[in-house]
């Protein structure tokens, strides 16, 4: 929005980046730039032309990227951090075993994956799905069930046996469930299972499952864990999943890639089918926990 900020960064004047769109709005015949005394705003066509040419240089750079690539390719993977510890990081051995010419980066955070911008190559997703403009494949459910660690005689926790003994223990929550339709919160689960005169919302919120779910496995509550979230810490035993009653999720898991799907870049083909496999052994090793306190 500053001709200014453009020329210095380009190393011209100012008058030569000025000159230079007045010639290419003249060969366009559209008006790119709204002109002010000291500041230029885009008009639509202009924010318009922007959105494409970026994604289009974006390209160009992916595209030159790949032509260059080294022998050992880099794979970056964007998730959200609570799926990255319980989930990816406990099994990417194996992928690497399989994969060693494959140098995976892991980045973890929650907001939409800008593949060309952020040069990703595959985002694994916690949501509802339909993203638009991308590719995306169902990866795993994510069923809900309370979680807590096992009780020991010396903690003073009474173990649980009944959905209602749940009012002498403190309720852990996390703002994954918040205002998402069709995802359980205790409120949910706790009328499914039959449980009533109960308050739903006492005990503390945790910005993340992840939080929460490592709250209760330092014996601090009861979360609702997300099924593939905590497979790998209730086949450990950190974990226990008192009841059988589970509920469905309207979110899953799901991959995501560009509207390409990475086409021609062998790791992100093998990768996606190690993901495939993995998942294909989550809901035995999820079961495995359910009912075991």
């Amino acid at each position: 929005m500053s001709f200014q900020a453009a020329a210095a960064q380009l190393f011209v004047t100012p008058a030569a980046v000025s000159h230079q769109v007045k010639r290419l709005e003249a060969h366009l015949g559209v008006k790119l730039f709204h002109r002010g005394h000291r500041a230029v705003e885009l008009t639509a066509q202009g924010e318009a032309l922007a959105a494409s040419l970026t994604q289009l240089f974006g390209l160009i750079n992916l595209a030159l990227d790949r032509a260059t690539a080294p022998a050992h390719a880099d794979l970056r993977v964007s998730t959200m951090e609570s799926f990255a510890a319980k989930w990816l990081a406990p099994r990417l051995h194996r992928f690497h075993r399989d994969h060693p010419e494959v140098k995976v980066r892991i980045e973890t955070g929650n907001e939409q994956a800008d593949f060309v911008r952020d040069g990703i190559d595959i985002a694994l997703r916690y949501g509802p799905g339909a993203y638009t403009g991308v590719r995306t494949e169902h990866l795993l459910d994510a069923p809900v069930f309370p979680i807590c660690a096992p009780s020991r005689p010396d903690d003073g926790r009474p173990p649980l046996t009944q959905p209602d003994e749940l009012l002498r223990h403190t309720l852990l929550h996390d703002e994954s469930a918040v205002g998402r339709a069709g995802v359980p919160d205790w409120a949910a689960w706790l009328e499914s299972a039959g449980v009533t005169r109960m308050d739903a919302t006492r005990g503390p919120v945790f910005s993340s499952i992840y939080l929460a779910q490592e709250a209760a496995i330092a014996g601090h509550g009861v979360a609702l864990g997300v099924g593939p979230l905590v497979a790998e810490d209730l086949q450990r035993g950190r974990l226990i999943a008192p009841f059988d009653h589970v509920l469905a999720n309207a979110y899953a898991f799901w991959i995501v890639r560009p509207p390409d799907g990475g086409d021609g870049n062998p790791a992100v083909d093998a990768f996606c089918r190690w993901l495939r496999e993995e998942a294909a052994g989550v809901d035995s090793q999820t079961a495995i926990g359910v009912g075991a306190g």
